[in-house]
């Protein structure tokens, strides 16, 4: 920010993008970067961990992978564990995992959820259904599975892409039902489009990251997204249909 720090660095608050300059003792160096979430950029030979905590990651990530694919355990169940595993390994301290867990979404991702559950248990997903079929009686299976893979898309800029899929998926899969065709490819349409924000830099923690150090402005999120959201959906439908037929 072009300002010369004179103060406890405890005392400034880091921003996604910042680049500080420290100077120290070398040996300490890994150790404070770590405890500042930085990364080096002038000195690359800089170690930030060791060896075997990054060997651990890999094999715990693929044993539940494996675990997963053979259907030995559920994948709630096999990632986590792995996370357990990681921190039992002391690849992550617990402090980093508690100061990683974002409040606000914990809470809407709560409040979220009674919330899908009314929508099911009311009949209002029957109901948005019911309208959207009606728009799908009129278009192709294609067409029909663009306009969910359209409609979680739009909504996930004002959600975030978790919070999406559990608003979209019950309407997904009673559309789906209304017009005939497998859920599958619907619930994978809402999972895609939950997933590809790229209209603003608040839909996804990607896009925020990206901002500052890119310099991005919020006008160029829309500018450059929007074809890219129209390449998303010209791949994504046909593949749907490919990978998991409608019927």
């Amino acid at each position: 920010r072009g300002e010369r720090l004179d103060r406890r660095l405890a005392a400034v608050e880091l921003r996604l993008g910042d680049v500080v300059v420290l100077r120290g003792s070398a040996a300490r160096m890994p150790e404070i970067l770590r405890e500042l979430g930085c990364l080096p950029l002038a000195e690359r030979a800089i170690l930030l961990g060791s060896v075997r905590k990054g060997i651990v990651p890999v094999v715990v990530l693929a044993l539940a992978m494996v675990a997963t694919a053979f259907g030995l355990l559920p994948v709630s169940v096999a990632f986590f564990a792995a996370a357990v595993a990681i921190v039992l390994f002391k690849v992550i301290p617990l402090r980093d995992v508690y100061q990683s867990l974002d409040g606000p979404i914990l809470v809407m991702l709560a409040v979220l959820i009674p919330v899908s559950d009314s929508l099911r248990s009311t009949g209002a997903t029957g109901v948005v259904a019911g309208e959207l079929a009606r728009l799908g009686t009129l278009l192709p299976a294609s067409g029909a599975l663009t306009l969910i893979l359209v409609a979680a898309m739009a909504i996930t800029p004002f959600l975030n892409n978790a919070a999406t899929v559990l608003v979209m998926a019950p309407i997904a899969a009673e559309f789906a039902s209304d017009l005939g065709y497998r859920p599958e490819p619907f619930l994978m349409a809402v999972a895609i489009g939950a997933g590809c924000d790229f209209l603003t830099p608040i839909g996804h923690q990607c896009n925020t990251l990206v901002m500052g150090p890119g310099g991005y402005r919020f006008s160029d999120y829309p500018r450059l997204g929007l074809p890219l959201s129209f390449l998303v959906v010209i791949v994504a439908v046909p593949m749907l249909m490919i990978v998991w037929p409608m019927n």
